[in-house]
């Protein structure tokens, strides 16, 4: 016997919708969304129970909680509706998708071992990102004066002496608060680098990674917690697909009559760029591999395939495109084998 349960999620109450094998709305309940009292409802539901949910900001610590007492538990990406709506049809709308097998985007949320690996790589993304909105009002603060800076000398305790000489004594006030902000950040970004790769390399698969091109301690740190099983993508291009690497091809009207009247298949372009839904933590972290790669090491034989692909007249921005696609086929690779990278038998291409 199958219950099909959608879960309608508020910060303060969650709606249950229950529905049988057969369509039929069983019960709807209201809860508070509290872990205790969400488990307990859920196991007042007889039979095997398969639970859906929208992704929002509780659904990984829904997941968490109830996937012990279910048999299955779905994260859904649901479209706006455009129709009526309240908690009670949206849960058992939810179940309904779930019943039919009409869900098309499932979130992917098992953590595995990497549950503080993740959590300190998101930590490290909104710290960097605040360190990176610091630096840009300190430099936005020397242009509005007419003070033209470039690089990162600006940042550093010898330099910003020399800038600050620039500005008059109200604005100086202004400079030296940001700094002092700068400064607090920066400590506690380079703590959360030391916390994320110590935590990375309790995993022996991390220092398997990070030998390959582009990939340092870093960006393996904020792969791993992501991708968690490189099983789940059975090919490289699956795996393109989900790091925003995949080439969508799309056509119309792809016949035309000829003059004996038959037809022919007519010469359309396909090519419609990258898959927009995917991941933009991966993507991030592959492009900026590839342009390590092409802007470092220059001994690097993917660096050779990059002059190779520039020299046939391959622009460049889709050249390191290639080369992204190839150090994520290469990863992926290495880990499934849990093997160190070589360069002759990773570069191939199947």
């Amino acid at each position: 016997m199958k219950r099909y349960i959608g879960l309608d999620v508020h910060a303060a109450s969650t709606t249950f919708g229950v529905i049988s094998e057969a369509g039929k709305q069983i019960g709807s309940h209201v809860v508070e969304t509290n872990g205790q009292a969400l488990v307990e409802q859920l196991k007042t539901i007889p039979g095997k129970r398969h639970v859906v949910l929208e992704e929002g900001t509780q659904s990984a610590w829904l997941y968490e909680i109830l996937t012990p007492h279910a048999e299955e538990v779905v994260v859904a990406v649901v479209s706006e509706s455009r129709g009526q709506k309240d908690d009670k049809r949206d849960a058992f709308g939810l179940a309904e998708l779930l019943r039919t097998g009409a869900i098309k985007r499932k979130v992917f949320k098992e953590v595995g071992a990497f549950q503080t690996l993740r959590e300190l790589a998101r930590t490290h993304a909104m710290v960097v990102q605040d360190s990176v909105r610091v630096q840009n009002r300190i430099k936005a603060l020397y242009r509005s004066r007419g003070i033209a800076v470039t690089g990162k000398s600006v940042y550093s305790e010898k330099g910003r002496e020399e800038f600050l000489k620039n500005l008059p004594d109200a604005t100086r006030v202004a400079a030296r608060t940001l700094y002092a902000q700068y400064d607090a950040v920066e400590e506690i970004r380079q703590q959360v680098e030391k916390d994320l790769v110590k935590e990375a390399h309790k995993h022996p698969i991390s220092r398997v990674l990070e030998t390959c091109p582009g990939l340092g301690p870093i960006r393996v740190g904020q792969m791993m917690p992501i991708v968690v099983s490189p099983g789940r993508f059975r090919t490289k291009r699956q795996f393109w697909s989900y790091c925003g690497l995949g080439i969508v091809m799309r056509s119309s009207s792809d016949w035309v009559r000829t003059e004996d009247g038959g037809w022919n298949r007519a010469n359309v372009q396909k090519t419609r760029g990258l898959n927009l839904t995917h991941n933009h933590t991966l993507k991030n972290i592959f492009k900026g591999a590839a342009l390590t790669v092409v802007t470092q090491l220059k001994t690097e034989p993917l660096h050779q395939d990059y002059e190779r692909l520039i020299a046939a007249g391959t622009k460049p921005n889709l050249a390191k495109l290639t080369i992204a696609r190839k150090i994520a086929a290469i990863a992926l690779s290495m880990w499934k084998g849990k093997e160190r990278y070589d360069p002759t038998k990773h570069r191939k291409q199947k």
